[in-house]
């Protein structure tokens, strides 16, 4: 894991998050919510990342901004709980709006419903982080699409809103840093609409004779 540190608009942004965590926010519709990020995101697709994790022999996984997400309780996918559905050894946790911190390197890290809400600034070095904690995989699912959920500031909490084709350039750009890390990305252009790119290592493009690739 590296020791980076936000921008101070990065370290605002978390301190507004933690209060939305502790207080609630304001709706963009105008009504007020407050059980504040506890949807177990990847739940959507948790029949391909299980597929991921048994492909790839991933047993240890970091969920990287896992807001309220218990993987421990049952419920997950009928009365089994994420661990259990996934048959996984351990699960770490990193979510910075709520202090807690167990990163460390794992098999996979996974990362749903986070990058949007990271200053730009910040957005390189939050992925530099994510890969450098993961020794086979990285599973992404990025909103590209305005929260329903604003700050206390009153702006949209989706602070960086891109469309796909921008975060698979970023991501691909920090994915050759770390060749023997695959990648997974899955963007959301709407709400309840997924389109996934193919999963790839840096390693996987330089062992094929071609150049002119597209994933």
């Amino acid at each position: 894991m590296t020791n980076f540190t936000l921008s101070p608009k990065g370290r605002k942004l978390v301190k507004m998050y933690a209060d939305m965590v502790d207080l609630g926010y304001a709706k963009v519709d105008g009504t007020y919510e407050t059980d504040v990020y506890n949807d177990f995101e990847l739940k959507k697709i948790r029949g391909s990342i299980k597929e991921r994790f048994k492909t790839h022999g991933i047993t240890t996984v970091l969920d990287y901004g896992c807001g309220g997400s218990d993987w421990s309780s049952c419920g997950f996918n009928e009365d089994q709980s994420a661990i259990d559905f996934f048959e996984l050894d351990r699960v770490y946790r990193y979510e910075p709006a709520r202090s807690i911190d167990e990163r460390t390197m794992v098999d996979a890290v996974v990362c749903f419903d986070v990058l949007e809400h990271i200053f730009v600034s910040d957005v390189a070095n939050v992925l530099r982080d994510i890969f450098s904690c993961a020794k086979k995989l990285v599973i992404l699912n990025v909103a590209c699409y305005p929260a329903n959920a604003t700050l206390p500031n009153g702006e949209n909490a989706h602070v960086t809103i891109r469309n796909p084709e921008w975060w698979k350039g970023v991501v691909d750009t920090i994915s050759f840093e770390f060749p023997n890390v695959l990648v997974t990305l899955v963007c959301s252009p709407k709400y309840n609409q997924m389109m996934a790119y193919p999963t790839v290592s840096d390693h996987a493009r330089q062992s094929c004779e071609e150049f002119c690739l597209s994933y």
